[in-house]
């Protein structure tokens, strides 16, 4: 109707609905695809060095060696698909066990 000549306000009136709503109908919905914004404070070498040079660190290690936050480190190997698989043998988190 809006196409045949109708205002939106003359629309919302007719449909009783807010304008808001013709509005928002009117949009082209897409669904987002991904987040394209360059990362802002870990930078992806720094990170990418400090995983190679301390492979069995903790998140909070590489946090307080990076100046930024545990959830930061998270997030950022996850945007680097880099998945931390512990090596139960060398783990800081379980004592020596001897034979």
């Amino acid at each position: 109707s809006i196409d045949n000549g109708l205002t939106v306000r003359e629309a919302a009136a007719f449909y009783e609905l807010s304008t808001s709503t013709i509005h928002s109908w009117r949009q082209i919905l897409e669904p987002k695809k991904g987040r394209y914004k360059a990362p802002t404070k870990i930078a992806d070498d720094a990170l990418l060095h400090d995983v190679k040079a301390y492979p069995d660190d903790y998140q909070y290690e590489r946090a307080n060696r990076l100046g930024c936050s545990k959830t930061g480190i998270h997030h950022a190997l996850k945007r680097l698909n880099i998945s931390q698989k512990k090596d139960t043998r060398t783990s800081k988190g379980l004592p020596d066990k001897k034979s």
